[in-house]
């Protein structure tokens, strides 16, 4: 197995600062049991009492200990007395014109993220984050502006799914008829950091979430995006089993380590190789190549036939991302004539283009845009009193 890659980043441990109780919310079921044994519970009841815990968790969507009726209360009591159960804080929810919702999400030290949650006919996509800020410093991604602060913990990326169910009223009733409609029925790691620097948290995190127990996402309803940290893909199709998306948005060393500087590091012949080797890849589970349109930058016919070359043995699609502007952002969105003329050459090698639907654009939801409302108010604030 690959070494782990490292990076100077802070995870916080699993105990919060009030009172120091163990959250056991982002607990993977080994580490449940053992925190669970280690607070008295006997041996032999373990399992049983993991099984029940869960279920109340993330099947239920129960915070209260007390309200976990089919454990006795000297159990319950025990439970609230050595853990807590939490999730991260909303601070503001935005709505978009076209039903996206933008959370801006407070964790433990006063950090603050931002997870997104778009509505579709057939489909309801949670994009969640997994570090408050960005190593990458992509130059067309606003979230990239923010410098990295630290990695968010198992905890912080379960929560984000379970705020985003509480908001929608996604949880089941007890009593109720079944309701198999799924509210948030994918999940992509596209939100804010790079998923593969937080490897262990995002993979517990992800262990969580696909548990058939609980909020029972299949591992084929789960994306995960990175720019491309080569070393830890494999362990992504073996530890984590989702599906896989790049960021790849250029089709020369070149210009990709303009737009991309990981690709620095690692580049486009070094990540492909490392492509054409993800285990179990197939024609059913195809890597998503991610490619921001960006005018008279990589939106050239010639980049269309270059990135179709590249693709070569590679079980893959190519969403095509017309760029979702901010402000002071260096780069324009290609016109649409030349995006459908990109995406015509694509799909004319036999690739699946599809155009993405830029979504929250109003509320600064949209793909690359995800930016504390924090961070830009301290910077505005701190540039009004060096005016003043």
């Amino acid at each position: 197995m690959t070494a782990p890659i490292t990076q100077d980043v802070l995870t916080l441990p699993r105990k919060l600062p009030e009172g120091g109780k163990p959250n056991l919310v982002g607990m993977t079921r080994d580490q449940m049991r053992a925190a669970l044994i280690e607070a008295g519970t006997p041996e032999k009841q373990a399992k049983m009492r993991v099984g029940q815990v869960w279920q109340w968790v993330y099947h239920w969507g129960v915070r209260d200990f007390e309200a976990m009726t089919n454990l006795a209360k000297d159990y319950r009591a025990l439970l609230a007395q050595h853990f807590v159960l939490e999730v991260p804080e909303v601070v503001t929810k935005q709505v978009s014109s076209d039903g996206t919702r933008k959370y801006l999400v407070r964790i433990a030290g006063g950090h603050e993220v931002e997870v997104v949650y778009i509505p579709e006919t057939d489909r309801g996509t949670l994009c969640i984050s997994s570090q408050v800020g960005c190593t990458l410093t992509c130059s067309f991604c606003h979230t990239g502006t923010q410098k990295l602060v630290r990695n968010l913990t198992a905890a912080e990326i379960v929560g984000q799914v379970m705020l985003a169910r509480d908001d929608l009223n996604e949880w089941p009733v007890q009593g109720a008829p079944k309701n198999e409609t799924r509210l948030v029925s994918n999940i992509v790691l596209m939100g804010m950091g790079e998923p593969l620097y937080n490897f262990e948290n995002v993979r517990d995190a992800m262990k969580v979430v696909m548990d058939g127990e609980g909020i029972a996402l299949g591992r084929r309803r789960i994306t995960l995006s990175t720019s491309g940290v080569v070393p830890e893909i494999a362990r992504t199709a073996q530890e984590i089993g989702c599906l896989l998306a790049v960021s790849f948005h250029a089709t020369t060393d070149e210009v990709r380590d303009q737009l991309v500087p990981i690709n620095k590091k690692w580049n486009i012949a070094t990540l492909l190789e490392a492509l054409k080797a993800y285990p179990g890849l197939t024609n059913s589970e195809r890597i998503t190549f991610e490619y921001v349109m960006l005018d008279h930058v990589n939106d050239s016919k010639e980049d269309a036939h270059r990135l179709v070359e590249l693709l070569r043995g590679i079980p893959a699609k190519v969403n095509l991302i017309p760029f979702n502007e901010w402000p002071g952002a260096p780069y324009k969105r290609s016109s649409g004539n030349r995006i459908h003329a990109f995406a015509d050459i694509i799909y004319q090698a036999g690739y699946s283009s599809p155009i993405r639907t830029p979504r929250g654009e109003d509320i600064m939801a949209a793909c690359g845009q995800l930016k504390s409302a924090t961070e830009k108010q301290r910077k505005s604030a701190t540039k009004t009193t060096v005016q003043g």
